[in-house]
């Protein structure tokens, strides 16, 4: 299989901080990878209480946050294979918020654009829902010093902690490059480095980060970040 040339990238434009994936090899992986909410944590019901609809690639920091500032909310998953799909986020979410309604008092996104195009922000203004600020989980992550990354290095790709974690799945695999190992340079000639943002000072991750650059056959820079702005971010939604 070779990826069309719509499903790379152009050589006149930045990169993206995710290549995505030709939509046969997105629609190959099991249903159940893109339909089950994988992230999403137990959903008790709390008619009183706030529903967190949260990219599946931000669960696991926003659970943590919830505890930190015990917060009154359930957080909603969905799954963030549909960042290799774009276009299924919107409808995806909106089901979210639907569901949520029936349950909780509100319902705060907690998600960037993340390649949408603008759609995300149509549905959810047709919901009557706002999320967080943010074009994606890197910026939140980053901070002010996102721009700057961007204007150092425009083929830079992204890893988080979720990111390091789910590697072999989402990128690896989620991309077709276990079968089609030939699909890497389509992917990622016009990189040039990977920044992990780091939220944990974790040596494990941090050896997983470098083995994943290797793979890329990028040189890998670390920015320990925390939970930057979506920490700020969120915590002012809630108080609202």
């Amino acid at each position: 299989m070779k990826a069309s040339p719509s499903s790379v990238t152009p050589s006149d434009a930045s990169p993206p901080p995710w290549p995505i994936a030709p939509a046969d090899v997105f629609d190959a992986l099991a249903p159940s990878a893109v339909e089950s909410g994988q992230g999403a944590s137990p959903v008790s019901p709390s008619p009183a209480g706030t529903a967190l609809i949260v990219c599946g690639a931000l669960v696991r920091e926003v659970l943590a946050l919830k505890r930190k500032h015990a917060w009154d909310a359930d957080v909603l998953g969905v799954p963030s294979l549909l960042h290799n799909r774009p276009e299924r986020i919107p409808p995806a979410v909106r089901q979210r918020i639907r569901e949520a309604r029936l349950r909780y008092r509100r319902v705060v996104v907690v998600y960037g654009d993340c390649g949408t195009g603008g759609e995300l922000d149509r549905a959810l203004q047709a919901e009557g829902v706002e999320r967080i600020a943010g074009p994606h989980c890197y910026e939140m992550y980053a901070g002010a010093g996102f721009a700057g990354l961007m204007e150092d290095a425009p083929g830079t790709f992204f890893l988080t902690d979720y990111m390091v974690r789910s590697f072999d799945h989402l990128v690896i695999e989620g991309l077709g490059l276990d079968r089609h190992p030939e699909l890497r340079d389509d992917y990622f000639r016009h990189y040039t480095r990977v920044v992990y943002l780091a939220q944990s000072d974790d040596d494990d991750l941090l050896r997983r980060a470098g083995r994943a650059a290797d793979s890329l056959r990028l040189p890998l820079e670390v920015r320990r970040v925390g939970y930057g702005e979506l920490e700020r971010r969120l915590q002012e939604r809630m108080a609202e």
